[in-house]
C-alpha cells in the first residue's frame, strides 16, 4: 500500500477526516494543511486504517475529541440548581434583548 493510500480506511474514518478538514478550513487553515491535520487526527484517534479481516480492526478510543463534553458537563454539575436556573434566566433575557435589537435595526 503506497504512502497516502486511503483504501484501508473505513467509510466512517473517511467521513470523520472530511468533517475535520472542513472545520480547519472554516478557521482559515489552507486546504492541504487542513487535510493533513484531519488525517493525522483520524490516525491518532483510531490507530490508522481499520479495514482488514474479521471484526474490521479496533474500535475507536475515548480520545481528545470526546473529552470536551465531559469537562463541560462536570463544570455544570458542580453548580447548584439555583445557579443553573439564574444562568438560564440571564441567557433568556439576553436572547430576548438581542432579538428585539435585531428587529429594530432590520
Amino acid at each position: 500500500m503506497p504512502r497516502g493510500d486511503k483504501s484501508r480506511y473505513t467509510d466512517k474514518q473517511k467521513r470523520k477526516a472530511e468533517h475535520i478538514a472542513d472545520s480547519y478550513e472554516s478557521r482559515g487553515v489552507p486546504p492541504e494543511e487542513a487535510k493533513s491535520r484531519a488525517w493525522a487526527t483520524v490516525n491518532k484517534e483510531s490507530g490508522g486504517g481499520n479495514k482488514s479481516g474479521s471484526g474490521r480492526g479496533v474500535p475507536d478510543t475515548t480520545v481528545s475529541s470526546k473529552r470536551g463534553g465531559r469537562i463541560g458537563g462536570a463544570a455544570s454539575a458542580s453548580r447548584t440548581p439555583q445557579e443553573r436556573s439564574a444562568s438560564a434566566r440571564k441567557a433568556a433575557a439576553t436572547r430576548k434583548q438581542n432579538a428585539s435589537a435585531k428587529h429594530k435595526s432590520g
